[in-house]
């Protein structure tokens, strides 16, 4: 790849326009320092070179079974219900100033998200002070009242959060979603990197980047932590829905990293309020449960009595302090949309400090006021349902037909209580090889914060990439792939 050839490929990423501190360039065309080496190294990649180790990714992600499964896709002709995310080969890169400053922020937000589950279940100190409506959570479909003054293992809820972040506007960086009931992704996070250092070894002989591979270290600390009181050496195991799950293949992965077993729910059984693991050797106790399936299906004697994915009991046992959850039953109160407006005001009510990172602006719909606003300018916004994931059940007004429109604008009054809008941000990009060569693509980043003994983290992320042209959709089950995400050390 020529000098110039590569230039020009840069020149065409609007950079200023969508966010000049989170790209690789200054507003002036300069490359920013962080970036320079990155730069250097790849303007003297020829394009076939760069194909070729794209064509690389792919076919190893598929040896070694990185797969999503795409729910309905089966009965689709020609798409292929199981496939790879795509793997762009140009990181996203971090100062270690930003990231440490970023990383603040998360830490703050993960402690006040902690703090308000626990209030949701004990207190409810946040309401009777009249900072969120009782309706707002009592009403709420993730509030479960079978959590009401249980006690959890330090009193944390959300051990492993998924915080998404976007940069716009002048480069800030907002929230804008918090995951924390069972966020997944982090299997792509440590494998993108793996794929960045076997393709491109000398890379990281010339830019210090910090490591991510000891996540499943961090993690098997923090569900150690979790651990019931006299569990001197906790079982744990990684509960499953199955092979048959679209992020079955992460299931897996951070069970065998962490040298624990991968359970199903037909895999354990409680006696006498204690959860215990069928094996060749006989019963094994169960002290710690990394469960990957939503609340609803974890016990069928206290939710759907038509699960066959949990184990009944399971409820009586965690209540009783025999075996701890990770992430814990009704953690999602914290993670729903129509909550969300509200994370600001936790972190002054709870830790008295203002908020590092900030919320987008959201209009709640159920709101008179907000929904009238939101009607009237549906064609501008972003409108999202309050307990949607993956991208769907959203509407994106400037990327969307009138009919389109139309049809949200029918769902929204029909029942607004189940939707918020947000402005649609000018995101920042990051320059990505796509099939033309190199151009400006949007991004996210999902941190992953693990919280147990204290509050931890690895130095990067997931960067989420929206591979078609001007979309502002990262997920993969929506056309998204995956970036490799540096934070240079000092």
């Amino acid at each position: 790849m020529t000098q110039a050839f590569f230039n020009e490929m840069f020149e065409r990423c609007d950079l200023q326009a969508a966010g000049v501190s989170a790209a690789a360039f200054r507003g002036t065309g300069a490359p920013r320092t962080h970036y320079r080496e990155f730069i250097d190294w790849l303007s003297a990649q020829s394009d076939q070179q760069i194909r070729n180790k794209r064509a690389e990714a792919d076919l190893n992600f598929r040896r070694v079974g990185i797969t999503f499964a795409v729910y309905g896709a089966k009965d689709e002709p020609g798409v292929d219900p199981e496939r790879t995310i795509p793997f762009d080969v140009i990181p996203r890169i971090f100062p270690a100033v930003e990231w440490a400053a970023l990383e603040r922020g998360l830490r703050q937000r993960v402690n006040a998200l902690n703090r308000f589950i626990h209030d949701v279940y004990h207190r409810q100190e946040i309401i009777r002070a009249g900072i969120i409506p009782a309706e707002q959570i009592l009403d709420n479909a993730q509030y479960r009242p079978e959590m009401n003054g249980v006690k959890v293992v330090r009193d944390i809820y959300a051990h492993i959060a998924g915080i998404d972040i976007v940069r716009a506007g002048q480069g800030e960086f907002y929230v804008l979603e918090d995951n924390l009931r069972v966020p997944s992704g982090v299997s792509y996070m440590l494998e993108n990197r793996k794929m960045m250092m076997r393709l491109f070894p000398d890379l990281f002989s010339r830019n210090r980047v910090a490591p991510v591979a000891h996540y499943p270290d961090l993690l098997l600390d923090a569900l150690r932590a979790a651990a019931p009181e006299g569990s001197d050496n906790p079982g744990i195991v990684v509960l499953t829905p199955g092979m048959y799950n679209s992020a079955y293949f992460e299931h897996a992965f951070l069970a065998q990293q962490m040298g624990v077993e991968l359970v199903e729910g037909q895999d354990l059984f409680v006696e006498n309020d204690y959860v215990y693991m069928r094996t060749t050797q006989g019963p094994q106790r169960v002290d710690v449960i990394y469960r990957r399936l939503d609340d609803d299906f974890l016990d069928p004697l206290v939710f759907r009595p038509d699960s066959t994915l949990g184990v009944p009991g399971l409820i009586s046992a965690y209540r009783a302090g025999n075996v701890s959850l990770c992430n814990a039953v009704g953690t999602g109160i914290a993670d729903d949309k129509s909550i969300y407006p509200y994370v600001p005001d936790m972190i002054r009510f709870y830790l008295g400090e203002e908020p590092i990172l900030k919320n987008v602006p959201t209009w709640m719909c159920r709101k008179a006021d907000d929904l009238k606003h939101v009607l009237d300018h549906l064609p501008e916004l972003v409108v999202k349902e309050t307990h949607g994931a993956g991208g769907y059940g959203m509407l994106v007004g400037p990327a969307s037909s009138a009919a389109e429109i139309e049809a949200f604008r029918a769902a929204l009054v029909a029942n607004p209580d189940k939707y918020i809008a947000q402005p649609t941000l000018a995101l920042s990009t990051c320059p990505t090889y796509v099939e033309a060569g190199i151009a400006p693509r949007h991004i996210d980043l999902r941190p992953f914060v693990l919280s147990g003994h204290d509050v931890r983290m690895v130095p990067g992320g997931l960067t989420r990439v929206a591979l078609r042209e001007g979309s502002l959709v990262v997920n993969s089950s929506q056309g998204g792939g995956t970036k490799d995400t540096w934070v240079l050390e000092r």
